[in-house]
């Protein structure tokens, strides 16, 4: 194939990507009280040589009661900030690769033991201890409800991902992506079916994007202006029977995240109750489309792309404007040199590499 879209170049703002490829955030469970450790340096730093256009660091907790797991990585103190800046600097001694990273909040789906640990809530005999979310409920009974969130919450949680912002761009952080997706905390504040508040808060589709937009307002005025700053969020609770959140909602949340200083959309979906998801290549794009057409910024596509011919069909389609891979980038860490010799496409790998990609 001549030219592929998959490996030219996306400009945001003062960064530009230099393909199409995306590390999707993927969360390791590797942190130590939030505090990067040495998997950190050794998974990022592999992923920043593999020749995609940008990594996004996992989900970082804004606060404490924000992480998922007792394990996972955060930012909300000087000790997490100079742990990360230190990651980033390792990367930087071996790559000019674009590194974000994702910061959010885990919401009433927080306080869970990490995946090869059991799953299922953490008690506070476990490292555990008390979620806090839009409404004072559980998603799908797992974990005990969670605390409603009351007025001071609301700006103490706000102010987080504000100084958290801020922390991420002095750690080095070139992109700041907003974690509104998958039940978390913004994303229950999004979802009628996880919002069940009748403040200014809850009720309307105005009132339930409130909260989420309020929080990307104090980012974006935390956050450099030449840098880039994005949200990732469901384009479907894949509940439509029960009035959850829809294709409506995608284009009116994009439009308003448009108007208000967003440089790109990274749509993933459901997350908010349990749901019949039927996973296959592809099957999230029709909502990142909606997106794209309703608020005409760059627009991410994720789940099972990992196919290269199929993520250059969607680019050529219209559809997306990046390509987002996650669990394709575990199973191959060099998943662009794949799709460079399928597609015909170059792509750029250390010197160290020579021998075994381009001069054989």
């Amino acid at each position: 194939m001549s030219n592929p879209l998959l490996f030219q170049p996306l400009s945001l703002r003062s960064v530009t990507l230099p393909n199409r490829i995306v590390v999707s955030p993927m969360c390791m469970y590797s942190a130590i009280d939030g505090v990067a450790s040495a998997w950190h340096h050794v998974h990022l730093g592999s992923l920043a040589i593999s020749g995609c256009g940008l990594v996004l660091a996992e989900a970082t907790a804004v606060e404490a009661r924000g992480r998922i797991t007792p394990d996972c990585l955060g930012l909300w103190n000087e000790e997490q900030e100079q742990a990360l800046a230190r990651v980033m600097a390792t990367i930087r001694e071996i790559s000019q690769t674009p590194i974000g990273i994702q910061l959010g909040h885990a919401g009433r789906k927080a306080s869970h033991r990490r995946p090869w640990s059991g799953r299922g809530y953490c008690g506070p005999d476990e490292r555990g201890w008390t979620s806090i979310g839009a409404s004072a409920n559980s998603y799908e009974g797992i974990a005990p409800p969670a605390v409603a969130m009351n007025d001071h919450d609301l700006v103490e949680v706000r102010e987080a991902f504000a100084t958290a912002t801020a922390r991420a761009a002095r750690a080095g952080f070139d992109v700041v992506e907003m974690h509104a997706a998958h039940g978390y905390l913004l994303s229950s504040f999004l979802s009628p079916l996880s919002n069940e508040r009748t403040d200014a808060y809850g009720g309307s589709l105005d009132n339930r994007m409130r909260f989420p937009l309020e929080v990307f307002e104090a980012m974006r005025a935390a956050w450099p202006d030449d840098k880039p700053l994005g949200v990732r969020f469901s384009g479907t609770d894949w509940a439509d029977e029960r009035g959850g959140w829809n294709e409506d909602d995608t284009a009116a949340f994009a439009v308003a995240l448009a108007e208000r200083g967003c440089d790109f959309l990274d749509i993933s979906s459901g997350g908010n109750v349990a749901a019949d998801i039927k996973v296959a290549p592809g099957f999230q794009v029709p909502w990142a489309a909606v997106a794209k057409r309703a608020s005409g910024l760059p627009t991410m596509a994720v789940g099972e792309l990992d196919d290269p011919k199929l993520a250059e069909e969607i680019l050529q389609r219209g559809e997306a404007d990046a390509i987002a891979i996650g669990r394709g980038f575990l199973r191959n860490p060099r998943w662009p040199w794949l799709a460079a010799e399928t597609l015909g496409g170059t792509v750029t790998y250390p010197p160290q590499y020579d021998w075994c990609v381009g001069n054989r």
